[in-house]
């Protein structure tokens, strides 16, 4: 094994471990996950593990871990070509694209643009998006990494501004930081997180 599937292996391994094992709230789109890999995805890929000809609940329950990091190197960092953007960028991006698919793209793409590298806000890794990924790169070696964990973090801030149902996962049922928070800030550099008084400022108006 090459010290690059090592270290992907590894990322997909540190992800597995966040994510947790079952759960099936009905808040979440998602549905049925297990080990971070949701029930939709298993029926994208046919992984009937209970040979009853159907994918169910049941089929996600008996997901092994060793399984969903296959699935996440495979499907969600191979494939879809975040192998080939800054390495500075693997970890964050690969992690938000387990959590929201092609929507971690999108904010990559976003923030590209914002930097004023021109590119198709599509959700795709294609040339264009990896050229200007690596031209971020060498004009913010130190900040690339950061910038796109703090529009992650507004990714999930606006979301839940959208969403009612979804606040949970971004302030605590004591009123601090929640999972989605946490999640992104695990990125970002201390100095970028925010403190409780402006976390509470920013969701002051949540319900």
């Amino acid at each position: 094994m090459s010290q690059f599937t090592k270290s992907v292996q590894h990322l997909a391994e540190q992800i597995v471990a966040r994510e947790g094992g079952y759960v099936n709230d009905p808040d979440d789109p998602g549905g049925a996950t297990n080990h971070g890999v949701t029930i939709h995805t298993m029926r994208r890929l046919g992984l009937d593990l209970n040979g009853d000809g159907a994918v169910t609940s049941d089929d996600v329950r008996r997901l092994s871990r060793d399984q969903a990091v296959g699935i996440f190197v495979q499907h969600y960092f191979l494939r879809p070509r975040i192998a080939e953007l800054p390495d500075t960028l693997h970890a964050t991006v690969f992690d938000m694209y387990v959590n929201a698919g092609a929507n971690a793209v999108k904010i990559l793409q976003r923030l590209l643009c914002e930097m004023g590298l021109e590119v198709a806000v599509d959700g795709v890794i294609g040339p264009r998006t990896i050229a200007a990924a690596a031209r971020a790169q060498a004009k913010a070696p130190n900040h690339l990494a950061d910038a796109y964990g703090i529009a992650r973090r507004s990714y999930y801030f606006d979301l839940a501004d959208r969403r009612p149902a979804s606040r949970k996962y971004a302030r605590s049922r004591a009123g601090g930081k929640g999972g989605w928070i946490k999640r992104a800030e695990e990125f970002i550099a201390p100095r970028y997180h925010l403190s409780g008084a402006q976390f509470r400022a920013r969701v002051e108006g949540w319900t």
